[in-house]
């Protein structure tokens, strides 16, 4: 009974997901179009990815205390209401005003939305009644936000290949139909508080050495994901030379699917499999793809890299959820405001060096260096050496997964 009480509880929880990825990877399609109709730099787009998930940092922190003041409900409403607010102001603002600050104006409003998302309907719907185990649920959950991708990607290509890239703008109003309708379905569903039993406090976590280290694994986690999720689709269609379709239904489209293929897998086979193993695992398989990505001299070869990142880094976000969850299982609210805090610090600072690298890399005049020398166009060089840079993080994330697998959990 229990369950199919909270049945359209959890719908609108996948829903909230597929509405997130619509939040963070819609204004990515748009990058080419925003540097050449608009003048938009790699600096300033990669200054666009940062200002999305500063603001869902600052989401995360006033989220310790906002939750259990104004309730699970209010914070549902109000994640999808001023995700709806933002897409819309995306179709409108870059074309009335300066585009860059208003790219920046309706990114700060999807921005809040998706925050909010991460901060309370990963924690409830762990809280949710359910047959299964937690891992099933976060991993499954997560899935959505991976299907959201690729069916943004699909019917975002699909529809300007009809209407024309130049009527770009319809698509986020399109999109902002998702976010709409969840907020009314949120408004009525049956919750659960999602507080437990926070006995340590946000505080107490951080003097805890190994939540600390959990902390950097997941920086490293979002910074591996979303360095590759947001360059994607630029990669494809500026680094790569590849059409625009093509190159988002192969890029980050595909990748996508394969973060979503990682993460259904899981959620049905991760209870007979150790989860510090599968983590090792999957930073390896993600340094491997970024390599596969910058090194190969295939078009066709580097987005099959990109492919296997999505495969890499599908379980790294609700793997280390989890396992932190487990060592720590008193963490109530905090641990996951906290823990969505340090992924959405690696959001932003993966894409954000990736812009930096390949902007200071072809004013600097290494990009003429290695194009000269390898044969490369200088576009494509700037990316893969800002792509390159980023390979950093799932080495540093192996790291800690391994420092955390020695740790003992905190059962006070």
């Amino acid at each position: 009974m229990q369950n199919q009480k909270y049945k359209q509880t959890r719908r609108a929880c996948y829903v909230g997901y597929i509405a997130q990825a619509i939040n963070c990877n819609l204004a990515p399609l748009f990058y080419v179009i925003f540097r050449e109709r608009f003048g938009v730099s790699r600096t300033q787009i990669g200054q666009i990815v940062l200002v999305m998930f500063v603001v869902q940092i600052a989401v995360d922190l006033a989220a310790v205390r906002l939750v259990p003041k104004i309730g699970v409900r209010a914070c549902c409403v109000s994640a999808h209401v001023t995700a709806t607010v933002g897409l819309v102001l995306l179709s409108i603002l870059p074309r009335i005003m300066p585009p860059f600050p208003g790219i920046l104006i309706a990114v700060v409003m999807t921005s809040v939305g998706a925050g909010l998302v991460e901060v309370v309907i990963s924690p409830l719907v762990k809280a949710l009644p359910e047959e299964t185990g937690a891992s099933h649920s976060l991993a499954f959950l997560h899935s959505f936000y991976c299907w959201g991708q690729a069916g943004l990607v699909l019917v975002s290509t699909g529809v300007m290949a009809v209407i024309g890239v130049d009527r770009w703008y319809v698509l986020p109003v399109f999109w902002a139909i998702v976010p709409l309708v969840n907020t009314f379905v949120f408004a009525r569903v049956p919750l659960v508080p999602i507080d437990g039993e926070d006995t340590s406090g946000a505080l107490g976590l951080m003097r805890s050495p190994i939540f600390c280290v959990a902390l950097v694994v997941m920086i490293c986690s979002g910074a591996s994901e979303l360095a590759m999720s947001q360059w994607a689709s630029y990669f494809a269609e500026a680094g790569l030379g590849v059409s625009k379709a093509f190159g988002d239904l192969f890029g980050p489209c595909m990748f996508a699917v394969f973060m979503a293929v990682g993460r259904v897998l899981y959620g049905l086979f991760g209870q007979r499999l150790s989860l510090h193993r599968c983590l090792v695992a999957c930073g390896v398989i993600t340094l491997v793809g970024y390599m596969i990505a910058v090194f190969s001299p295939w078009a066709a070869m580097s987005l099959a890299g990109c492919a296997l990142c999505g495969f890499g880094v599908s379980l790294m976000w609700p793997g280390t959820l989890d396992l932190t969850a487990a060592k720590f299982p008193r963490g109530g609210s905090a641990l996951f405001a906290l823990l969505a805090l340090g992924g959405d610090v690696g959001c932003s600072l993966g894409p954000f060096l990736t812009g930096v690298v390949s902007d200071a890399a072809a004013s600097g005049g290494i990009v003429d260096g290695i194009s000269s020398r390898f044969g490369v166009g200088g576009e494509q060089a700037a990316i893969k050496l800002g792509l390159l840079v980023v390979s950093l993080f799932p080495v540093l994330l192996i790291i800690g997964v391994m420092l955390m697998s020695a740790g003992k959990e905190d059962k006070s």
